[in-house]
């Protein structure tokens, strides 16, 4: 009971979850990023998940931080989002769509500005007809704070450990309660 007590009291962290899109000639994307609550050393929140579409197509995943969007080598992403300044770094973050599509929107300091890197199958090493590299104005803004609650498991082991132990202190009750009738009974 006491190790579920103290499950039910660890600290919990905070996640945002933000608005986000991007437009450019013939591309619109929006939808929702959830990140960590704080920023690392540079400013940047890690995405945690995201949920949206690209141009009517769902977006069905979140590229790994550290890999690159099939079709884009050597280019991994890093999934990182700023508040101010540039809100994407140079890696920006990547996505797979419904349709078997990826896209890699970032930060592109020589512009300055975004791109988006758009990769289609067949997946080869640089870009075929199929992909595209195109300017996009994004945008993103928090939109409200998440308090994951962990300590809701703990609270659901307390109950059950709570029902078990006046379980079984019933039990001993109607026990001892049917031993002192018996005894009463055999005395008489």
């Amino acid at each position: 009971m006491a190790l579920t007590l103290a499950a039910a009291q660890m600290p919990v962290q905070a996640a945002l979850v933000w608005n986000w899109g991007y437009d450019g000639a013939g591309v619109t994307a929006s939808g929702t990023f959830t990140t960590d609550d704080a920023p690392n050393a540079s400013g940047y929140f890690t995405i945690l998940n995201i949920t949206g579409q690209r141009n009517g197509v769902v977006i069905t995943g979140l590229q790994d931080a550290g890999t690159s969007i099939p079709g884009n080598d050597p280019f991994p992403v890093d999934n990182l989002l700023g508040e101010t300044g540039s809100l994407l770094s140079v890696n920006g973050f990547g996505f797979a769509m419904a349709n078997g599509t990826y896209a890699n929107p970032f930060y592109a300091s020589f512009l300055p500005g975004y791109l988006e890197v758009l990769s289609a199958a067949p997946f080869f090493g640089g870009s075929g007809s199929e992909d595209s590299e195109l300017e996009v104005s994004f945008r993103a803004s928090i939109l409200r704070t998440t308090v994951p609650e962990p300590a809701g498991s703990g609270l659901v082991a307390l109950a059950l450990a709570a029902i078990a132990f006046c379980r079984r202190a019933l039990h001993r009750r109607t026990s001892v309660s049917r031993a002192t009738k018996a005894w009463t009974e055999a005395k008489t």
